[in-house]
C-alpha cells in the first residue's frame, strides 16, 4: 500500500539520518503515528499546518512510501474529516519499529513547502533544505 506522511523539518532530518529507511520514534506527547492514504490530504497538512508551526521549523514536507500490504491491512482506516480525502492509519507509537520494518524501499520526499518563519537555505533544483539535500547526495553516492 502506498502511504504519505506530512512532516516538519526536524522529522525530515531524523528520516535522513536513517538513510530514508525509517520514521523516528514518537515523542511522549505523540501516542500514534498517522500516515495518510492520499497525496492531497498530506499536501494540505504540510502546506497549511506545518508551514505555520514553529515546532515544524515553518516547513512542511510530504513523504511517500510503500508498506507491505499483508502487514498494513491490520490497521483500520480512520476517517478524520471528509470521507473522500481525510483518511489515515493510526499506528500505536509502540508499534512504529515493527511498522518501519515493513516499509518497502526508501521513504521519498515528494513535496516541500516553506512558511514565512522558515530560516535556512534551499537548493533551487530540489527545493529541499541544503543540509537535507546533501544527505541525499551522500546516500546516492555511497558515502
Amino acid at each position: 500500500m502506498r502511504l504519505y506522511r506530512p512532516i516538519g523539518y526536524r522529522e525530515l532530518e531524523l528520516i535522513a539520518n536513517s538513510q530514508f529507511l525509517a520514521f523516528p520514534p514518537r515523542l511522549p506527547s505523540q501516542p500514534i503515528f498517522y500516515p495518510v492514504l492520499n497525496l492531497d490530504y498530506a499536501i494540505q497538512i504540510a502546506k497549511d499546518w506545518n508551514t505555520t508551526d514553529p515546532n515544524s521549523g515553518y516547513a512542511g514536507f510530504v513523504t511517500q512510501f510503500d508498506v507491505d500490504d499483508t502487514y498494513v491491512f491490520q490497521f483500520e482506516v480512520q476517517i478524520v474529516g471528509s470521507s473522500q480525502v481525510h483518511k489515515e492509519l493510526w499506528i500505536p507509537a509502540e508499534d512504529l519499529v515493527e511498522f518501519n520494518q515493513h516499509i518497502l524501499g526508501e521513504i521519498k520526499i515528494v513535496a516541500a513547502y516553506y512558511g514565512d518563519g522558515f530560516v535556512g537555505k534551499t537548493d533551487t533544483n530540489t527545493n529541499l533544505p541544503i543540509a537535507i539535500d546533501r544527505s541525499i547526495e551522500s546516500i546516492e553516492s555511497g558515502m
